[in-house]
């Protein structure tokens, strides 16, 4: 039996956000699967509410979909808001890194939007080249030490380095430290 939607929980946000999207493209399970390269029961069950996703899972998804990660894994936007405090401020946390998402702007149809990521030591996370294939991106790092991936070039970035993103490719966020990496991305709609 599917459990109840509930609006704070970032995994039935996924499930319902999941169900509504493959609703409004008339796409089936099968479809989606076969777009993400994820199997058809682990859709089934993030629909289901059954499987809190990790964050490569969710990059494969949201590339397959055409959205951000963080339209992905945000509540729908609010009409007119233009305020965003900090208590408020949708998070999200990868099950598998421990890797902490918040998003920092607010939930509106403004074209940029603001994530604060908090990377733990040796956490990594991988994505496909179809989750940057539709937008722009800038990580500015706070603290800490990040190695980004970008295809082949490796960035090894300290706090204050700002690295806008090159063409859509293969990537790799790690944190090869013992301390933990803060880093602002900036998301630019194509």
């Amino acid at each position: 039996m599917d459990k109840p939607d509930d609006p704070r929980d970032p995994t039935a946000l996924i499930a319902r956000r999941l169900r509504d999207e493959r609703a409004r493209r008339g796409w089936t399970l099968d479809d989606l699967a076969q777009r993400a390269g994820v199997s058809k029961a682990m859709l089934s069950k993030l629909e289901r509410s059954e499987a809190s996703p990790t964050a490569a899972l969710l990059g494969r998804i949201s590339g397959a979909l055409g959205m951000t990660l963080s339209t992905l894994l945000a509540a729908d936007p609010a009409p007119g808001a233009r305020l965003a405090r900090r208590a408020d401020q949708p998070t999200w946390r990868d099950p598998a890194t421990g890797y902490l998402r918040r998003q920092v702007s607010p939930l509106s149809d403004m074209p940029v939007q603001l994530i604060e990521v908090e990377f733990p030591p040796g956490a990594e996370v991988a994505y496909p080249a179809a989750a940057f294939a539709f937008i722009r991106q800038a990580i500015w790092v706070i603290a800490g030490t990040l190695e980004f991936a970008e295809g082949t070039h490796l960035h090894r970035l300290r706090p204050g380095d700002c690295l806008e993103l090159g063409p859509a490719a293969d990537c790799v966020f790690a944190n090869r430290s013992r301390a933990p990496c803060r880093y602002l991305v900036a998301v630019v709609k194509r």
